[in-house]
């Protein structure tokens, strides 16, 4: 079977062999876990950041920079085109793994949204229920969204959730703040809609294919700002189309829903939303979080549906703040 451990692995021996270049830091624990820092204590690269989106995609996407134009305003942006996407985004890219280890050294707790193929190991999120694959990989890749840089303890920690010698475990770690960080938040923009799908019934078993663009967003002063504006370069800015097989009725009905748009918390900066809410993220409508403008093309049938549209106000607002 495919493994996407493996196929990110790849990748991330990319990372390392060119980490100077790339202003990385690959170190190993004295536990033989290898750690790439990149952005806690190093700067990251644009470039870096791409190699971090694919290596969480699992190998089965591929990100590119580009440029979008919005009237007279034109940003950087990146492009992804995702195979398998029900693998490489559910399997692999959603952060769905909240990693918190209580630390007996420091006698504090590490804290981290985990992505990446070593989920599919892990195997100890509900949303695994609903997908077929299993790795069986020997190695594993997790990235870490985090401020800070993970323990020996954390390391082994993660090693023994995915059942693998901590030698043979691959972490990746940048704080939202950062170019890496905003890089590959923004490159989830078709990850969302495919949790959208997800959230509102629709069988994403029927995805082929998967192809977004989404503005990076300019990196903030702080992580909680930043969380901000990479959430709302997807939501006002993503658009992302899908290539299915389906029901024709099925997917009319449901495509009004997929677009951020859809949600009761849609029109406000995610800042002042997360402000709103007290600082709870899991207050915040989860139907928000999808890109801003979503296509269909049934193949079944030849037919094509769209929902959505960029909202320039906020986007020029993000960029321009």
């Amino acid at each position: 079977m495919l493994s996407l451990n493996e196929r990110a692995l790849e990748i991330v021996h990319d990372m390392i062999g060119e980490a100077e270049a790339l202003e990385l830091e690959a170190t190993r624990l004295s536990n033989g876990t290898t750690l790439v820092d990149a952005g806690v204590n190093v700067p990251g690269s644009l470039e870096a950041g791409r190699l971090f989106a694919e290596a969480c995609l699992g190998g089965l996407g591929k990100v590119l920079f580009c440029e979008i134009n919005y009237g007279e305003l034109s940003f950087p942006a990146v492009s992804v085109t995702v195979a398998r996407p029900t693998l490489a985004c559910m399997a692999a890219q959603y952060a769905g793994w909240a990693v918190k280890v209580n630390e007996t050294q420091s006698s504090g707790e590490y804290f981290a949204m985990g992505s990446g193929p070593a989920r599919a190991l892990f195997l100890g999120e509900p949303l695994f229920r609903k997908l077929d694959y299993r790795d069986r990989s020997e190695v594993a890749v997790l990235a870490l969204e985090s401020r800070s840089l993970p323990s020996e303890e954390v390391a082994g920690w993660i090693a023994g959730k995915c059942r693998i010698s901590p030698d043979r475990l691959y972490l990746l770690a940048a704080p939202t703040a950062s170019l890496v960080g905003s890089v590959q938040v923004a490159a989830r923009v078709v990850e969302t809609g495919l949790h959208k799908m997800l959230e509102v019934g629709f069988d994403i078993g029927s995805v082929i294919s998967g192809f977004g663009t989404c503005p990076v967003a300019p990196v903030a002063r702080d992580d909680l700002r930043a969380i901000g504006r990479t959430n709302d370069a997807v939501l006002y800015g993503g658009k992302a189309w899908y290539t299915v097989r389906g029901d024709d009725g099925r997917i009319e009905s449901l495509v009004k829903e997929l677009p951020s748009s859809a949600s009761k918390d849609y029109g406000t900066p995610f800042y002042e939303l997360f402000q709103r809410y007290g600082g709870d993220f899991y207050k915040i409508d989860p139907l928000l979080f999808s890109p801003a403008e979503v296509s269909i093309n049934n193949v079944a049938t030849g037919c094509s549906f769209h929902a959505g549209s960029v909202n320039l106000d906020l986007i020029e607002r993000m960029f321009l703040e």
